[in-house]
């Protein structure tokens, strides 16, 4: 009897031993128990520190979840940090990878414990997981709080990633439910009594009757009936083709009229003297090389500078020290090149530039600061620079700015009088209003069909993951403004469109599945 005992103490169990050994750097049998029938699988002190465990993988699943489907938003809050910290760095990219792999740690862990219980062992994390759980668990949350103190908005857009996402996501919680059934079934059947064979498994199959119903109540604009497709949304570029070129120069938009884009969007800035230029920032020292021509005046407005001034920058060498954009590739040698000579364009130059290959613009006017020459005159330049100067066709111009509207309209009647927010609809037929450019975020099919019915169309920004933009198809959106002109344009379907029949085909088809796996799993 002795001899037995001491061969099984000592009897080689590699798979066991490794399970222990990662998950409690247990690596030796005389180290591990066993759980025994009807007992608790872990100490009081495991048992508490479990859910733990649990809220770290939930947490962190939610944030990378979050912060994967805001990549859209990227170079939006990489803008935002160098606002504060004064220097370019890709965040956004450094919060992505560093979200995956705990994710990545805390999932390994609690695949570890799953398959330790499954082979009846009792739990022990180590003292360094359970550091690492803290870790895991305090980044995440902390990342969600920020996120939704300083980016409240992006909470939209995964809810309407959801739009999209939802039909694979129910398919991926089944099949999480399938594997959970395992130890599931293992601990009912070792418990010796029916209370707790009903405490573990009542709550398994109530989640699991959810997930088979959640179908019911699921709605994707892009599950639709063939044929009710509508047209494929125009594409503007903003700032031209800022991931293939430096944002808002000649450059940039010539990108952007290669690639087929349908219209330009820019920004308008004026001058001390009265010179219209395309320019996002307020300050000069993002896009320029203001820091080795002007340094003392890096943190001056950028309308009160000259236009002389303003053609002694460069606007270029920053796109190519700095990538602004993640993903966005290598140039070839001749657009390095090119792309080093970039000076600040002019806004006729821009129009003339839009009017030869037939381009719709769209922009968005500064008004000058405090004591510039053209603070109270802004309005009527810009309207100079457009009919005098450029000779653009006026149907080619979608004016946006809300200021003096009626003026515009009656000086020239030929723009497409646009407007940047919600309004009914009878407010906006009264200010001539023919477009709506909305934030992606306020993305309804209904008010899209509600606006087209007036023949209002809609336009939305900033559109850049194929995602949203097969979401902004598939809601019936007329046109999207967008960083990837060079990317959207070889998208001939939306993704994830299939017709009603399809996904109850699925929908199906995964819950028979499921049932048969589970049954199996519980019978053998």
């Amino acid at each position: 009897v002795v001899r037995r005992r001491l061969l099984q103490r000592y009897e080689h169990q590699p798979f066991i031993s490794c399970l222990a050994g990662f998950y409690s750097c247990r690596w030796k049998r005389y180290q591990r128990q066993r759980t025994e029938p009807g007992k608790c699988c872990c100490k009081m002190r495991e048992c508490l520190f479990f859910p733990l465990l649990i809220g770290a993988f939930c947490f962190s699943l939610v944030f990378l979840y979050m912060w994967g489907e805001g990549k859209n938003d990227y170079n939006n809050f990489d803008w935002y940090n160098y606002g504060n910290l004064g220097f370019w760095f890709l965040w956004s990219l450094v919060i992505l990878f560093v979200a995956a792999i705990f994710f990545s740690y805390i999932s390994l862990l609690l695949v570890l414990a799953m398959c330790l219980l499954a082979e009846g062992q009792q739990l022990y994390l180590h003292w360094s997981h359970k550091i690492g759980t803290f870790l895991v668990l305090a980044f995440s949350i902390a990342c969600l709080f920020a996120l939704t103190v300083l980016w409240g908005d992006h909470w939209k857009t995964v809810r309407l990633s959801f739009q999209i996402t939802a039909p694979y996501l129910h398919i991926g919680a089944i099949a999480i439910m399938v594997l959970l059934s395992w130890p599931v079934a293992l601990h009912a059947i070792r418990a010796d009594k029916k209370v707790i064979q009903v405490v573990i498994i009542g709550p398994y199959l109530a989640i699991l009757l959810f997930l088979f119903l959640i179908p019911l109540g699921m709605y994707s604009p892009c599950i639709r009936e063939v044929g009710t497709l509508g047209p494929k949304p125009a594409l503007i570029g903003h700032r031209g083709a800022p991931m293939l070129a430096p944002e808002n120069t000649e450059m940039s938009f010539q990108k952007t009229i290669e690639h087929g884009g349908d219209g330009l969007e820019t920004d308008v800035t004026i001058s001390y003297d009265g010179v219209p230029f395309l320019m996002h920032d307020t300050t000069l020292k993002r896009t320029t090389n203001i820091k080795d021509v002007y340094p003392n005046d890096t943190e001056q407005n950028a309308a009160l500078f000259s236009w002389d001034a303003l053609q002694k920058l460069n606007a270029g060498t920053w796109f190519l020290k700095d990538k602004p954009f993640s993903f966005m590739g290598s140039l070839s040698k001749a657009d390095q090149k090119q792309a080093m000579n970039q000076s600040i364009y002019k806004l006729s130059s821009f129009l003339r530039l839009a009017d030869s290959h037939n381009k719709l613009v769209i922009f968005d006017l500064y008004r000058p600061p405090e004591k510039h020459p053209y603070r109270n005159m802004w309005i009527s330049r810009i309207l100079a620079v457009i009919l005098k100067e450029s000779g653009i066709k006026p149907h080619l111009v979608l004016w946006l700015n809300n200021n003096m509207r009626s003026f515009v309209h009656s000086v020239a009647p030929g723009f497409q009088q646009t407007m940047g927010k919600k309004a009914p609809i009878e407010d906006l037929l009264k200010n001539n209003i023919v477009k709506l450019n909305l934030v992606y975020t306020d993305m309804s099919s209904e008010d899209i069909r509600k606006y087209a019915e007036a023949n209002i169309t809609t336009n939305f920004y900033v559109v850049n993951e194929p995602w949203l933009f097969s979401l902004a198809w598939c809601s019936g959106a007329h046109s999207v403004t967008t960083n990837t002109v060079h990317l959207l344009k070889n998208l001939n379907q939306p993704l994830f469109l299939m017709t009603p029949q399809q996904y109850n085909i699925m929908w199906i088809l995964t819950d028979i599945t499921s049932v048969l796996l589970i049954s199996l799993i519980f019978a053998l």
